[in-house]
């Protein structure tokens, strides 16, 4: 298997977005609402996280930054994970966000603490607190609840999100 070549420059705050028009755009997360989803979590977010949700608190990513290479191959893929959506950090009633995680994690056993990023119940990319403890930098994992399996991603989310590719750089599946 051959992987795309290495990390991109990584997306702009404001590029990262897809834009879109006709789909919801969520406003830029409040100070109010980070304090309170660190509240609620027991974390602290990372600034590189915090620096794409000020322009939009969750929504789609753009095609160009929505894909991560991997290094041994996972249920959903041989080479690559998807980065769909990121959840937001503010509440909203019509969609899952940054504060569901508590539920989640114990819904679908997942380890903790963890702060979920994107997911469908049966994967998650996650930021992992497990080992920088819960004021620390964590890390970004791939979770798969379905076969109890862990991939670590990045030691971070700024080199996560600077590795992520257009899904379109990976060979189709064979």
């Amino acid at each position: 298997m051959r992987l795309p070549p290495g990390p991109g420059p990584g997306p702009a705050p404001s590029s990262f977005w897809d834009p879109d028009p006709s789909l919801p755009i969520r406003p830029p997360v409040t100070d109010a609402a980070v304090r309170e989803a660190e509240r609620v979590l027991g974390v602290t977010l990372p600034e590189a996280l915090l620096e794409l949700l000020r322009v939009r608190d969750g929504g789609v990513v753009s095609a160009r930054h929505n894909a991560f290479p991997i290094s041994a191959p996972t249920s959903w893929s041989a080479d690559h994970v998807p980065l769909d959506h990121l959840m937001g950090a503010g509440p909203d009633p019509d969609r899952t966000t940054l504060l569901d995680t508590p539920y989640l994690v114990e819904e679908w056993g997942l380890p903790s603490p963890v702060v979920l990023l994107d997911g469908d119940g049966h994967c998650w990319i996650a930021l992992d607190h497990r080992l920088c403890g819960p004021r620390g930098e964590p890390s970004v994992t791939w979770l798969d609840a379905e076969l109890g399996t862990e991939l670590p991603l990045a030691p971070d989310f700024r080199t996560f999100l600077h590795g992520l590719l257009p899904e379109n750089a990976f060979p189709d599946e064979p």
